[in-house]
C-alpha cells in the first residue's frame, strides 16, 4: 500500500506563499488504479511528483509498505519500484525499443518477454524493438511504450501524468486498454487525468480542488456528484445573469 499522509506543499509567490496542497490523505491500495482529477492548478501534478520524489512536501509523510519513503530521493525510489511517466514522453536518441526495455528490465529480457509486454499495450514486437526513440515514433506510441517499461519492469507503483495529453483519437483506445494492464499482481496505478473515458476505468477516483482532497470514491458516483455541481454552479451562473438584465 502506498499513502499520503498530511501532505503539504507551498511555493513562494508575489504576494507570499502559495498554497499549493493542503493537508492531503489518500490511501492507494494494491492492485488498485486510482485516477486523480481536478481544475488546472488544484494540485494534481505537484502531488504526483512527491509521490516520485521529484518534489519534497514541506510537511506530511509518504509510506509505501509500511516504510516512510518521504526523504528518499528519485533514484532511490525507483530503486523501490516506483516509476513515473511525464506528461510529453521522453525522446532517447541513439536508443532503441528494444534497448530501452532492456534498462527497464535490468537484464536482457527474453524474445517472449518482449513481445508479450509490447502486445499487451498493442504494439507488435516484430516492428518495434529495433525502432529508434526519435521523432518517428508518434506520442501514442511512445506512450505506450513508457506503458510496457512499466509492465516488463514488474514496477510496484506507476505514475502517470496526463497520458492522454496529445494522443490521437486512433490511439486512445489502445492506450485506455494499456492501463488496465498496470492492475493486479500487487501493483499500484496513480493516474492523472481530465479525461472521463480513463476516469471510468479505475477502481477509485479522487477530486483535487484548492489543494484539497475533495471528493473520493467509485467513478460513477464521483462522476454523477461533479455533474450535478457543475449544472448548480451553472444555474446560478445563469440566475444571475438574468437578474442583471432585468435590473
Amino acid at each position: 500500500m502506498l499513502q499520503l499522509r498530511n501532505i503539504r506543499y507551498a511555493v513562494d509567490g508575489t504576494d507570499g506563499k502559495r498554497t499549493i496542497l493542503d493537508g492531503v490523505n489518500l490511501d492507494f491500495n494494491d492492485g488498485e488504479q486510482t485516477i486523480i482529477t481536478g481544475h488546472n492548478g488544484s494540485g494534481k501534478t505537484t502531488l504526483a511528483k512527491i509521490i516520485m520524489g521529484i518534489i519534497t512536501p514541506n510537511d506530511g509523510t509518504v509510506v509505501l509498505d509500511g516504510d516512510d519513503i518521504t526523504g528518499l530521493s528519485v533514484s532511490e525510489r525507483a530503486r523501490r519500484g516506483i516509476a513515473f511517466a511525464f506528461q510529453q514522453p521522453v525522446r532517447f536518441k541513439g536508443l532503441t525499443v528494444g534497448d530501452l526495455l532492456e534498462a527497464a528490465r535490468g537484464g536482457k529480457p527474453t524474445r517472449a518477454e518482449l513481445c508479450d509486454c509490447l502486445s499487451e499495450v498493442g504494439l507488435c514486437a516484430v516492428d518495434y524493438i529495433d525502432r529508434e526513440l526519435s521523432g518517428n515514433l508518434s506520442g501514442g506510441e511512445l506512450k505506450r511504450i513508457e506503458i510496457a517499461m512499466a509492465l516488463i519492469r514488474k514496477c510496484r507503483v506507476s505514475v502517470f501524468d496526463e497520458p492522454e495529453a496529445g494522443i490521437d483519437i486512433w490511439s486512445f483506445d489502445r492506450l485506455s486498454g494499456a492501463f488496465a494492464a498496470l492492475k493486479g499482481e500487487g501493483r499500484i496505478s496513480v493516474l492523472v487525468s481530465h479525461q472521463e473515458r480513463i476516469m471510468r476505468g479505475a477502481d477509485k477516483l479522487v477530486v483535487l480542488d484548492g489543494g484539497k482532497v475533495a471528493r473520493v470514491g467509485a467513478p460513477d458516483e464521483v462522476l454523477k456528484h461533479i455533474r450535478s455541481v457543475s449544472v448548480s454552479a451553472c444555474g446560478r451562473l445563469a440566475g444571475g445573469e438574468n437578474n442583471g438584465k432585468r435590473a
